[in-house]
């Protein structure tokens, strides 16, 4: 977690997930049902869906789980009813954090869930206490070698993207949530592949952490709260470094 770097959290993330292959169909699954309950199940038409069919394809998910993950997801199989929630909490010194899940039992994530921030030095809070510190958005991190930065901040800002920003690691692509399909589309397009593309929580002022032990609870947070089933995505707000 070098400064709030998300490029971090994706290289981590990929280490991590290479010997959890399960887990990772798991979460991919629920997705992919809710995006083609909310969208439908023609990838064609669903930027969403095609957007995690293609993440699901980099993964090598078996073609046939996410078959039946659309299919679930549309009625025409039988499944499990997932809910999206968003929790919302402090962790140690202060640090905000959203927790995004999908879940068909409530109470028991949320049990997880508070057992994970209070074995943590932190505590859930109410609906709304810590998401005006954040940006709800489109992102997508594109890795530098595959497009320069002028070329895709044209393509971008044509396709409705709020702003392009470039570092060492790549470049990052922002947008309202309504213009997600439209970046994925233009970006799918271009034959581009970003390493990461969801509807993200950007943090917009971070809690500067510089105590080791602090620093040491924040990471064992992180790794708990990712190790729970029904969470997809942990955003926080630390800055670190």
């Amino acid at each position: 977690m070098a400064k709030h770097n998300k490029w971090s959290k994706v290289k981590r993330l990929k280490a991590v997930t290479d010997g959890r292959k399960g887990k990772v169909f798991s979460r991919l699954s629920r997705e992919i049902t809710i995006a083609a309950k909310a969208g439908g199940g023609d990838p064609g038409g669903n930027a969403r869906l095609r957007t995690l069919v293609l993440k699901a394809r980099e993964a090598n998910m078996p073609a046939d789980n996410v078959d039946r993950a659309i299919k679930k997801g549309t009625g025409e199989l039988p499944g499990i009813t997932y809910e999206e929630i968003t929790y919302e909490g402090y962790g140690p010194g202060g640090v905000a954090f959203m927790v995004a899940v999908t879940t068909d039992n409530k109470q028991r994530t949320a049990q997880e869930i508070r057992s994970a921030f209070t074995r943590h030095g932190g505590s859930l809070a109410g609906s709304g206490a810590v998401a005006f510190q954040f940006l709800h958005a489109g992102q997508f991190l594109i890795p530098r070698e595959q497009i320069a930065e002028d070329a895709l901040l044209e393509l971008a800002l044509e396709a409705g993207a709020d702003d392009v920003l470039t570092t060492d690691d790549g470049h990052e692509v922002l947008c309202n949530v309504h213009a997600f399909d439209r970046i994925a589309h233009a970006l799918e397009g271009r034959g581009l592949k970003p390493a990461s593309a969801e509807l993200a929580r950007i943090p917009i002022t971070t809690v500067p952490v510089t105590d080791p032990a602090t620093l040491e609870t924040l990471q064992e947070l992180h790794d708990v709260l990712d190790e729970i089933d029904d969470v997809q995505a942990v955003f926080s707000n630390e800055e670190t470094g």
